[in-house]
């Protein structure tokens, strides 16, 4: 066995591979860009370099670098995780002409593999049936048109290089294809370095079914069962599952030997995946294959009980696999969810920002698996997953409440995140049914903006009682130096919240009725008496009563949020007045003047010029950042006035990128 691996990767999978390799007694190297210097996975390492700044480009995807950095810290083999050069056929290349040994396939079969086209025509001459569609070598668009419209609408454009969802684009009809082709291959070409494209016909309400294999040097492949990921948002997995409702064990059976048919044709050996859809019909599809570990890995170690990075080492380290096809039971449920940093109100865009604080659910069943700590930022350099919340019960059932009740005890300040919509996902009837395909956020308007939910109580009696204490911040006893907000109205102290438009006033006094307790009153409902405690800066415990509530605090000065339930509650504070806006009358404009990035990025089309009249919703600039576009659009009919970037220009976050002006009727 190794006595030392590098592991080439940051974040959650950077930390996990660390945790196995310590409970195997092999001590672990730790690469990090200048932005990661005091990240979780570099703190876990027995060692840890500097590899270069913040840009994956310069830092984890420089082949050299890495390489240098494994011989200079004698590490005997180098781990890579999944995404950057996980899948990158010139690294594992390198790996071995270094002498180091590459955890994962040989080049040759990665790169055979990490061709869609090249996968799908290795698949047929395995007998494994595929999507229709076109895999030809010409790439002229004319040939592409012509093919889609044999294929027929609704199809797919595919990066041949591809994965995650990046490259690909679903169009309904013809008119729309070359436009949607464009866009597809700069997509690619800008996350691959390959602009290959291919078509498929478009199946309709297909379901997303895996088959994890694992095979070894002696020619042993096995497979572990299916993981369903069928709750996807564009193209990227949200939510997996093991087993799925929709299989027998008969379709298991042969969805798993279809896979080790095709893993056994390209020669490959350690952990890979082989991933299928699965029509209303039961009929399968050979899809592609990841030849690396997944994301979603730890649902088949939940189900299996075997640890797969451990797995992978003793594969890698010459080992025979000492398990047999008939040994592999699955047992009980599991389901795991990914957690991100992202803004439902921008269209799910990346949320940078800090976290000031991460409080993680336990309990029985409960798994996390994260790369992030108190203080960590999610930076627009790098994927803005902050872990992944895994959860195991007896059956669907049990772990699916199991799922949500952990959700509503994972809180995270700083950033925004969809823990609101994973909790919709695992709440709606369809999915507790297990009615799942690829299209289930969008069928049922899970993406849609939604109404803001409704304030309890509790989170305007949580923020003004936080606010109440005096041993916050260490501030002062005298209530005129720290009275912030608040102003005094007889003996009771009064604020009042913002939520959505929504005045709220809260009034506080101490209780004359209950030791340590607060007689609160919210508007002119009827007042009642509350104690609280505050424990390690941010949890709040409201008693009323024999009732208990638990609560997450944190203030600022504009706002103070409040985390109950699985929700973030945004509840603006009483500023003193603006003396611009007092100015002014108070007054503003009607409709939006300017349109921002939302992130830093690069423009890569613009469609409008100076002076030009647009309507609503037309797109004006695309964007690409973290190798995805994103459209920045007319909010109304209007005018152009100025754009303030062209084509292949950088941007920060949040520059303005195009002046508008209402149109004149």
């Amino acid at each position: 066995m190794f006595r030392k691996i590098l592991i080439a990767n940051r974040g959650e999978i950077a930390v996990r591979i660390m945790a196995t390799c310590r409970e195997m007694g092999i001590q672990t190297v730790a690469v990090y860009s200048e932005a990661d210097r005091n990240a979780l996975h570099v703190i876990e390492a027995d060692e840890a370099y500097e590899i270069g700044p913040a840009p994956a480009a310069q830092s984890y995807l420089k082949i050299d670098t890495i390489i240098a950095t494994a011989q200079k810290s004698g590490a005997e083999a180098i781990h890579p995780g999944y995404g950057f050069l996980s899948e990158n056929a010139a690294f594992a290349e390198a790996c071995a002409e270094a002498g180091i040994v590459f955890i994962g396939p040989s080049a040759a079969a990665m790169s055979l593999m990490g061709s869609k086209i090249a996968a799908k025509q290795l698949a047929q001459e395995a007998e494994v049936p595929t999507v229709p569609g076109y895999d030809g070598a010409s790439q002229s668009h004319a040939t592409l048109l012509r093919e889609a419209e044999r294929i027929g609408f609704p199809l797919l454009i595919k990066a041949s290089a591809g994965g995650g969802g990046k490259g690909m684009r679903t169009v309904a009809r013809d008119d729309d294809f070359l436009e949607q082709l464009a866009g597809a291959q700069r997509e690619a070409l800008a996350a691959f370095g390959d602009e290959t494209i291919f078509l498929e016909r478009l199946i309709q309400e297909p379901r997303h079914v895996e088959i994890q294999i694992l095979g070894d040097m002696h020619g042993h492949l096995i497979y572990l069962g299916e993981r369903e990921c069928s709750i996807q948002r564009r193209h990227q997995k949200i939510l997996e599952e093991s087993p799925s409702v929709a299989l027998t064990p008969t379709l298991r059976e042969e969805m798993g030997t279809a896979a080790v048919r095709i893993a056994r044709a390209a020669g490959y050996v350690n952990a890979g995946t082989i991933e299928f859809l699965l029509d209303a019909d039961k009929r399968f599809y050979f899809l592609e294959m990841n030849t690396r570990l997944q994301v979603e890995h730890p649902v088949t170690e939940l189900v299996t009980g075997l640890d797969l990075v451990r797995q992978q080492l003793l594969i890698a380290a010459g080992e025979p696999l000492d398990i047999l096809q008939e040994d592999v039971v699955q047992r009980g449920h599991a389901i795991e969810v990914r957690l991100y940093a992202e803004n439902p109100e921008q269209h799910f865009l990346p949320s940078t920002g800090r976290i000031t604080s991460f409080i993680k659910p336990e309990g029985p069943g409960i798994r996390m698996d994260r790369g992030i700590a108190d203080g960590d930022e999610i930076t627009q350099y790098y994927d803005p997953m902050i872990a992944k919340l895994i959860v195991y019960g007896e059956d669907r059932a049990a772990t699916i409440d199991r799922l949500q009740r952990a959700l509503q005890h994972c809180v995270v300040f700083g950033v925004t995140t969809n823990i609101p919509l994973l909790y919709a996902v695992s709440a709606h009837p369809h999915f507790q049914q297990g009615d799942t395909h690829t299209d289930f956020l969008e069928k049922h308007g899970l993406l849609n903006p939604s109404s803001p939910p409704e304030l309890p109580d509790e989170a305007l009696i949580a923020a003004a009682l936080y606010e109440a204490q005096p041993q916050q911040g260490g501030e002062s006893d005298n209530p005129w130096q720290r009275l912030g907000p608040w102003r005094m109205v007889g003996s009771d102290r009064i604020i009042t919240y913002r939520y959505h438009e929504q005045a709220y006033t809260v009034s506080i006094r101490p209780s004359t009725h209950t030791a340590s307790a607060w007689h609160v009153q919210i508007n002119t409902e009827t007042s009642e008496d509350i104690a609280c405690t505050i424990k390690d800066g941010v949890l709040v415990l409201l008693r009323k009563g024999a009732q208990l509530t638990r609560l997450y605090v944190q203030q600022s000065k504009a706002e103070m949020q409040v985390a109950l339930n699985g929700q973030l509650y945004r509840l603006q504070r009483s500023q003193p007045p603006d003396i611009a806006t007092t100015k002014h009358g108070g007054g503003f404009a009607p409709t939006q003047k300017t349109l921002t990035a939302p992130m830093a990025g690069t423009i890569v089309k613009v469609h409008v010029h100076d002076g030009e009249a647009v309507e609503a919703q037309q797109v004006l600039v695309i964007l690409s950042a973290m190798k995805m576009e994103h459209a920045i659009i007319a909010p109304y009919d209007g005018r152009v006035r100025h754009v303030h970037y062209q084509e292949r220009e950088v941007v920060p976050g949040g520059a303005i990128i195009v002046e508008m002006e209402e149109q004149q009727r």
